[in-house]
């Protein structure tokens, strides 16, 4: 049986050059976001301490944007990608990023057994969950998370109005519903992860990159582009 479309199989070939339309005002390209978003992970994640490799799930990977900096960021993790637009899921296996898994999810949840990873990465997925369905997806989040392993949810901040700006330009978020901080911490909470700190991250546009060293100082002022939920299992 063929996976049912979903609206993301029709943007998935021009997924890249509208998102970079509708983020023109920042003066960065998305792959900027995606490279931040990969490394920020992996300055928060300690190795292994018996030197096993890592396990990651990028879980509404789309055509692979992340997953390929995921792969940068960390160059012996095992990987794997999942999505509901199979489309999307063609894309990124074509691009033959090394080491990595690319399976198309279900309205039934993950293919995956319980604790399977050290690592799960969400970027930006929770605002195109109907509000209805989130807490099962943060939940199945929770089930394939090892114990003491990590969860790092990005998400557009709906008090940057730039942000705002750019996800109504967008068209394949039309029919997005962006989430507080507040919902996001407590969908966490309801499903089981545990310490969940919400930072916020990127302050600054590309004319202002000089200030950027400084952000570091700003994760708790609720203002950046967007936020990120850390939590462990």
């Amino acid at each position: 049986m063929e996976p049912e479309k979903t609206e993301f199989d029709d943007y998935a070939e021009s997924y890249t050059e509208l998102h970079r339309n509708s983020i023109a005002a920042s003066g960065e390209d998305p792959s900027f976001f995606s490279a931040f978003k990969a490394d920020y992970v992996a300055n928060s994640v300690k190795p292994s301490a018996s030197g096993a490799q890592l396990h990651i799930l990028d879980f509404g990977c789309g055509i692979g944007n992340s997953t390929s900096h995921l792969r940068e960021a960390f160059p012996d993790a095992k990987l794997f990608g999942a999505d509901p637009s199979s489309e999307s899921i063609r894309i990124a296996r074509e691009r033959a990023i090394k080491d990595v898994e690319f399976v198309i999810t279900s309205d039934s949840g993950l293919l995956y057994k319980d604790g399977s990873f050290d690592v799960v990465f969400v970027a930006c997925v929770f605002h195109h969950i109907a509000p209805a369905k989130r807490l099962f997806w943060m939940r199945e989040l929770r089930r394939v998370t090892k114990s003491c392993g990590h969860i790092y949810i990005f998400e557009h901040n709906m008090l940057n109005p730039l942000t705002v700006k750019a996800v109504k330009d967008c068209p394949f978020d039309e029919h997005a519903i962006l989430l507080p901080s507040t919902e996001l911490m407590t969908l966490a909470k309801s499903a089981g992860f545990t310490v969940p700190k919400i930072r916020y991250v990127i302050f600054f546009p590309r004319m202002l990159a000089f200030l950027r060293p400084f952000e570091k100082l700003l994760v708790k002022i609720p203002f950046g582009a967007q936020y990120v939920l850390q939590a462990m299992a």
